[in-house]
């Protein structure tokens, strides 16, 4: 049989029939769908690895957290650094992910103006931060604009004071810089397909009645676009919530949010379960909350 004659025979034999259009598409749904145990056991190994990897670890929290009563909890409400942390914590993951929207947002715009080709590579060159792990990227950042970093040293040969400029790193402003450096490429990539996406008509007939570009892009785009935005900021702000690695890297104990905190009564001989427990539950608790936010506002505004 000839090579002309076996590639019919394979198109033929992967032909797929065209849909009935006699066939509601509920019933043409229904007929798709897998039978037998794919149907009803297709989601067990899922299933298996969220009850291993997240239902044990929950319920040992919560046994931990409740002991003697739940006085762990009282002991944290009456604690003056688990304020302080939360009200730190708070304020480092409302700045990174305000950063990290508006320049994520930015870059979106970017994008959405490329050619194919060159948006291929933006793509791949924002896919490099998400990559590394939070260790990573602050050693990387304590190389660059540490005492001693390429860039502290480039600006200390310029006039600038090394020790003064090399600090910088180590404070809230650093952490908020090293978390947007990861933060930036999940806001971009969830802001992209609504920007690309976005229908230009509107904006063009507001320009077209003597709207300023500001104006138009306030009164119409952002219209559109906001649950998606406030999703993406959302999302990122869970994030810089619980970041752990890039915070002790960076601040160590310097800075006093709950992560560091729940690192604290963990080490250095206090080893406090209880109250470790209770603020890891704290902890989540606020960030399902924002991440919950973000869901109702993409589902309320699709």
């Amino acid at each position: 049989m000839s090579s002309q004659t076996m590639t019919s025979a394979r198109a033929s034999t992967s032909f797929v029939e065209p849909p009935d259009p006699n066939v509601s598409p509920t019933a043409q749904r229904a007929k798709d769908t897998p039978r037998g145990w794919v149907r009803r056991f297709g989601g067990l190994p899922a299933a298996v690895v969220l009850a291993l990897g997240f239902g044990l670890p929950l319920a040992s929290l919560v046994f931990a957290a409740f002991e003697g009563r739940g006085a762990a909890f009282s002991a944290i409400v009456l604690d003056p650094l688990v304020r302080d942390a939360f009200v730190n914590s708070m304020a480092l993951a409302i700045g990174a992910g305000t950063v990290s929207l508006v320049v994520g947002a930015l870059i979106a715009v970017t994008l959405a103006r490329q050619t194919p080709r060159r948006r291929r590579i933006w793509l791949a060159a924002m896919g490099v931060p998400l990559a590394f792990s939070g260790l990573v990227i602050a050693y990387g950042f304590i190389l660059a604009f540490g005492r001693s970093g390429f860039v502290t040293m480039t600006l200390a040969s310029l006039g600038a004071d090394p020790v003064h400029f090399g600090a910088l790193i180590y404070t809230a402003p650093g952490l908020v810089a090293a978390y947007a450096y990861y933060l930036i490429p999940r806001a971009a990539l969830m802001v992209y397909p609504a920007i690309a996406n976005l229908d230009r008509r509107p904006i063009e007939a507001a320009l077209t009645l003597g709207a300023t570009p500001l104006r138009a892009i306030v009164d119409v785009a952002l219209r559109e676009l906001w649950p998606t935005l406030a999703a993406a900021w959302c999302l990122v702000t869970a994030i810089a919530l619980g970041t752990y690695g890039t915070a002790l890297a960076l601040a160590g104990t310097q800075i006093n949010i709950l992560p560091l905190l729940m690192f604290l009564k963990m080490s250095d001989g206090q080893t406090d379960f209880p109250q470790a427990a209770a603020l890891s539950l704290v902890l989540m608790a606020v960030c399902s909350g924002v991440l919950a936010l973000g869901e109702c506002l993409v589902r309320r505004h699709p």
